[in-house]
């Protein structure tokens, strides 16, 4: 078994992890009072500043949800969508609580792209998730495959496997990091390529040859690369699963599939431990599993947050929207923020070795600072 993975060493400047967590606290000094005293209702024109540009995938369910918060919102409010993109957003998030906002009149669109610049403490960053509130969250699910071209027919295959497989991702520092982060747990060397457009084109990448492994949302793999095995060019291995009780267990969407923890016990006899997967799972976690959210700033009023969480669990008990939503949400449930506060707050907590384990992971197998 050949395995030429570069553990990164936990221990890290405490210099440079003080300052990594000081860039990721709250400098703007926002709420408190303010929220306390100011509107308890959402105005009648509510801005939802969405970090990215138009037509991505959080664009496109930032735009899909608005009319539907308007019917179910008892303020009667309008929802208007606001793209602010730039620095994988960074500039519009930053932007967001610079202008500290506690009366309902902006709020935050995220993705999981938003919520990795804060846990990795990228200086940039000026937002902190542990003290701002979620309104409304909507996981999604990831399937790890590779080309049949490698051989490889299954996931117990990567224990013999002595090849570098090779990946073509988007940014290291986005939802690449997860694959990454899920490799390095199962101890399995990969040579990545950063500075695809997206997922899509990864995709197009390994049916040409050029890559031969890559992970798909659930939803593109149903539908882009269930083809693709079905016809014998792909080998699906392991998902990154969906949370049970605080466990991560089998996605319902492809309940054939292992999690990354099923696949590490295939390889290694045991559950996965320690550092690397400790990383993984606090990455996991918001990246994917509470993927996609509108947060309010730190210091709104109970009031306001509630309305729109109450908006939020009343779409999640109506048939005829999650019909509609079927396509945009990926067949997975929207939940109201204060069904998944607690897991996220410890996320957003992370421990400082954890997240140098990932900073320097990130630096020593693919060449990756900031």
């Amino acid at each position: 078994m050949k395995f030429t993975h570069r553990r990164a060493a936990l221990a890290g400047s405490a210099a440079t992890v003080a300052l990594l967590l000081a860039a990721c606290g709250n400098p703007q000094g926002i709420g408190g009072e303010e929220g306390e005293e100011g509107a308890s209702e959402l105005p009648e024109r509510v801005n939802l500043v969405v970090p990215y540009s138009e037509g991505g995938g959080t664009d496109t369910w930032a735009r899909f949800l608005t009319p539907y918060l308007e019917e179910n919102v008892e303020s009667g409010s309008s929802f208007v969508v606001e793209n602010r993109p730039g620095g994988e957003s960074i500039t519009g998030s930053n932007q967001f609580v610079q202008d500290g906002s506690t009366d309902g009149s902006e709020l935050l669109v995220t993705s999981g792209t938003t919520y990795f610049q804060a846990l990795l403490g990228r200086p940039e960053v000026e937002f902190d998730f542990s003290v701002m509130e979620p309104l409304v969250l909507n996981g999604t699910g990831g399937v790890i495959y590779v080309s049949s071209s490698t051989g490889i027919e299954s996931v117990e295959d990567l224990a013999d496997y002595s090849e570098t497989l090779t990946y073509g991702g988007i940014s290291a520092t986005g939802l690449d990091l997860s694959l990454l982060q899920a490799m390095d747990v199962l101890e399995v060397d990969i040579e990545a390529t950063f500075g695809f457009e997206g997922r899509g084109p990864a995709r197009l990448a390994l049916e040409r040859g050029e890559v031969n492994l890559d992970y798909q949302t659930t939803s593109a793999y149903l539908t882009q690369v269930a083809p693709l095995v079905e016809s014998g060019d792909a080998v699906p291995l392991m998902s990154f699963g969906v949370i049970e009780d605080g466990e991560i267990v089998r996605d319902p969407n492809v309940p054939d599939l292992p999690t990354v923890e099923e696949a590490f016990e295939s390889i290694h006899g045991e559950a996965p431990s320690g550092p690397a997967y400790e990383a993984y799972r606090a990455f996991l976690i918001p990246g994917f599993v509470y993927q996609k959210g509108i947060w309010a700033n730190e210091g709104t009023s109970e009031e306001i947050v509630q309305s729109v969480r109450d908006a939020a669990g009343a779409l999640t008990d109506d048939e005829e929207f999650n019909e509609a939503a079927a396509d945009v949400l990926g067949g997975y449930p929207l939940y109201p923020g204060e069904v998944a506060e607690d897991d996220l707050r410890e996320a957003f907590n992370i421990d400082p070795e954890v997240q140098q384990y990932t900073i320097d992971m990130l630096a020593e197998q693919h060449d990756t600072t900031f």
